[in-house]
């Protein structure tokens, strides 16, 4: 096994090397898997590396030959999910809208083009999906996300800016095709999508097992429909 040779002079861990790729073993998968249900259920600082491994059926050697740290295989970890969460985010507008379903004129009345409140829709609904596919992935975010200090605020700043940036773009296209609401910032927007996604989704799954997902989309659709300054389209 290398060793690690760290840099005496550096002010803390790069996110780049904490996210580097993972190989894709039957080993590794387990790993993740272990991990995720125990740091998930009592939080990162509560589980350690024997704990990891027992779950997972592996030796604690096993462990740092494929992470190299606890503090790595935790980076992988929320690596592995965002990647999840996201390939689901950009494949969910395409499968919005049905064959001949909706559209929305364009601002300038150019052409017609599917509508984006419909595509945002989908997306909010796949994060609710991910959300109770993946529970203990939503507990460690939410659990890990505002601590501080924290040991992966920079793993957090990079993975949180990805996905921002995907629902960023589908506030923009709402932007595009419908009269908004000047004074909400955009940033703040997103921001509020992407937290009640996760906030919803795992208090639906922790405390209100009896809301459906089509409320819990219901509810998060609410801020972005305020954003809006006339109604939707009808749905045909």
């Amino acid at each position: 096994m290398s060793s690690r040779n760290a840099d005496p002079g550096r002010a803390g861990p790069e996110p780049a090397k904490k996210l580097r790729p993972a190989r894709t073993t039957a080993t590794r998968q387990k790993l993740f898997d272990a991990s995720m249900e125990l740091i998930g259920e009592r939080g990162a600082a509560g589980v350690t590396v024997d704990e990891i491994a027992a779950a997972a059926g592996v030796s604690k050697g096993t462990v740092y030959y494929n992470f190299g740290s606890k503090s790595d295989l935790i980076a992988q970890l929320l690596r592995h999910g965002v990647d999840i969460l996201k390939g689901r985010l950009l494949e969910a507008p395409e499968e919005a809208v049905p064959e001949g379903g909706a559209s929305v004129s364009g601002p300038a009345g150019g052409g017609t083009r599917q509508d984006p409140l419909l595509a945002m829709e989908a997306m909010i609904g796949q994060a609710m999906d991910f959300m109770a596919e993946y529970p203990s992935f939503a507990r460690l975010w939410v659990s890990e996300n505002w601590r501080t200090p924290s040991e992966w605020q920079g793993t957090f700043t990079l993975l949180r800016a990805e996905l921002l940036a995907v629902i960023g773009d589908a506030v923009e296209d709402v932007a595009r095709a419908y009269p908004v609401d000047p004074g909400v910032s955009r940033g703040s927007l997103e921001t509020a999508v992407f937290g009640a996604c996760f906030v919803v989704g795992l208090d639906r799954q922790t405390y209100n097992p009896e809301r459906t997902r089509d409320q819990s989309v219901a509810a998060i659709m609410a801020i972005m429909r305020g954003y809006v300054l006339k109604p939707s389209p009808p749905r045909g």
